[in-house]
């Protein structure tokens, strides 16, 4: 696991991402598989915040209230007319318990304090509220591309069930989840070219490899409560309720 202070987690993460956004154009919520899942609690949960979605929101754009540290992701989403905010997870510039549906994908393995940004979550919870999480599994899974995307942790099932209990969250249902290629070699090579070719590998990515990646998405299997998470699971999608 890296040893970054909070500062240096902040700086690698905006580096990337910022590098990412500008080059990329945004993805349609409804083009990704969690939008079945997702269309069907926006129609019954009309308070809705998505927090560091970049330009791969999974909520629907209108009506929704986007948090995210990066320019270029807010640029994106306010030019197809979506409420987007500049903010962290760990300091949401949101009242509390005022979203009934939350969102937060791909961000809490960046996070130093993630009980920070768990206590940030619950705060803006309303009762009774739904919280879309991810997260990836496994330290014994850790890659250099864990650390060059600005991952902090990874998660042990348990451990992470136990870090929600303990913020007033119950697990629903669960799916096994994630785009990223299973081939390490794959993933070394796409990331030489993000740091020595960066322009091309970001035209490669947002013709290609997205475009690509989005076709070949299977439907997500929900099942009640924390899904099964051997070491050949990389990433888990958690439906959460709060207590």
């Amino acid at each position: 696991m890296p040893r970054h202070t909070a500062a240096e987690l902040t700086r690698i993460n905006q580096k990337f991402y910022e590098s990412l956004w500008g080059g990329s154009r945004l993805v349609d919520p409804g083009r990704f598989n969690t939008w079945p899942m997702v269309r069907e609690l926006a129609m019954a949960l009309p308070r809705r915040l998505e927090v560091a979605p970049g330009l791969r929101p999974r909520l629907p754009l209108d009506g929704t209230c986007f948090v995210d540290i990066s320019q270029k992701a807010l640029a994106g989403l306010r030019a197809l007319g979506a409420s987007a905010i500049r903010g962290a997870i760990t300091a949401l510039p949101c009242p509390d318990a005022g979203f009934d549906l939350i969102c937060a994908l791909d961000i809490l393995e960046h996070v130093l304090d993630d009980d920070k940004a768990l206590r940030e979550l619950s705060r803006v919870a309303a009762a009774d509220a739904r919280l879309l999480l991810s997260v990836p599994l496994h330290m014994s899974a850790w890659s250099g591309f864990d650390e060059f995307v600005g991952h902090y942790r990874r998660y042990e099932p348990a451990q992470i069930a136990d870090r929600l209990a303990a913020h007033g969250w119950s697990i629903e249902q669960s799916a096994v989840y994630g785009m990223q290629p299973a081939s390490s070699t794959l993933l070394g090579l796409g990331q030489w070219y993000l740091t020595h070719r960066r322009e091309r590998a970001l035209w490669w990515y947002n013709h290609v490899i997205m475009p690509l990646g989005l076709r070949l998405q299977k439907p997500l299997r929900w099942q009640g409560g924390m899904a099964a998470a051997g070491p050949g699971v990389d990433e888990l999608l958690l439906l959460c309720r709060r207590a």
